[in-house]
């Protein structure tokens, strides 16, 4: 498993944590700014799992 991987998912997750908190206390800019983690985190996991296939692919092809 890729770093990127592992990496996106706690941004995604410490995203999470920071909306769920704006939402109840009725904070925008935290709210927003977990958006943002949230988004940036599944990226990053995307990225990952990018890099994980063609590792996976290039293994596969030297079989």
């Amino acid at each position: 498993m890729d770093k990127d991987r592992i990496a996106g998912a706690a941004k995604e997750a410490k995203g999470s944590v920071k909306e769920a908190i704006g939402n109840a206390t009725g904070d925008a800019k935290l709210q927003s700014s977990g958006k943002m983690d949230k988004v940036e985190g599944k990226t990053q996991n995307a990225i990952g799992g990018a890099k994980d296939a063609v590792r996976e692919a290039v293994k596969q092809a030297d079989k």
